[in-house]
C-alpha cells in the first residue's frame, strides 16, 4: 500500500476514535438513549446535607438497577437497607422490606416524565421534559445538566456524566437544597433481560397500600 494512502487511512481513523472519545456529553447522551433499550447494572448512592453551613455526607448505600424501555425498571437498595422501586409500565411500587410494606402508583407520563427516573429509564422525548444543555467535563467525565421544564417537579436540577458513550454518574438536587450523588460501578447495555424482570408481587404478609 502507497505510504501516502497509508498514512490517510491512519489519520481517518485517528479522527473518527477522536471524535467519538471527546463527543459531548448531549451527543453522547442522544446516542445513549436511542441505542440503549435495556441496561442493568450497579450503583452506589450517597446523600449530601448542609449541617450548621457546612456539607455532611451520608454514608453510601448500594444497590442493583435494570431497565427496559419505556417506562421498565427495577431500582434496589441492598445495602444498607433493603427497598426496591419497580415500574413495569403502569404501575409504580415502592417496597420497604423492613416496614414489610408496598406502596402502589399509577404511573403516567406525566410522573415519569417529571422524574429522575425519565432520564435514564423512561422514553427518547426527554426534551419535551428538560431542558438539556452541556456542562463541560470534570472527574474524566463530560457532564450534561438537566433542567426540569415543570414546576412540579421536586427536582430543581439533575447532571449526568458520561464516558464512552455510557452514564457513570448522576448528581440530582432538590428543591428542599440536599444533594444526592450516584455513581455507575457497572453498566451493561442491551442484555437480555428475562420475560418477569418487571413483574412486581408482593412479598408474603406485606401491607399493600393504594394511591
Amino acid at each position: 500500500m502507497p505510504k501516502l494512502i497509508q498514512t490517510a487511512i491512519f489519520a481517518a481513523c485517528a479522527l473518527a476514535l477522536s471524535g467519538t472519545a471527546f463527543a459531548g456529553a448531549l451527543d453522547q447522551f442522544r446516542s445513549f438513549a436511542t441505542t440503549t433499550k435495556t441496561a442493568r447494572g450497579q450503583f452506589t448512592q450517597r446523600q449530601v446535607k448542609a449541617v450548621q453551613g457546612s456539607p455532611k455526607v451520608s454514608n453510601a448505600a448500594t444497590g442493583t438497577f435494570a431497565f427496559a424501555r419505556p417506562g421498565r425498571f427495577v431500582w434496589t437498595y441492598l445495602k444498607p437497607y433493603e427497598q426496591v422501586m419497580m415500574a413495569d409500565g403502569e404501575k409504580l411500587y415502592l417496597y420497604d422490606k423492613d416496614l414489610n410494606q408496598v406502596t402502589v402508583k399509577n404511573l403516567d407520563a406525566s410522573t415519569l416524565g417529571s422524574s429522575p427516573a425519565a432520564i435514564l429509564f423512561g422514553s427518547n422525548d426527554l426534551e419535551k421534559n428538560f431542558v438539556l444543555k452541556d456542562a463541560g467535563s470534570r472527574d474524566g467525565m463530560e457532564w450534561l445538566d438537566a433542567t426540569p421544564r415543570s414546576n412540579d417537579s421536586t427536582f430543581e436540577r439533575l447532571s449526568i456524566g458520561l464516558k464512552d458513550g455510557v452514564p457513570r454518574a448522576m448528581e440530582l438536587r432538590d428543591s428542599f437544597g440536599q444533594l444526592s450523588l450516584i455513581s455507575f460501578d457497572k453498566f451493561d447495555k442491551n442484555p437480555a433481560l428475562p420475560a418477569d424482570e418487571f413483574k412486581f408481587v408482593p412479598p408474603k404478609g406485606a401491607d399493600v397500600f393504594q394511591q
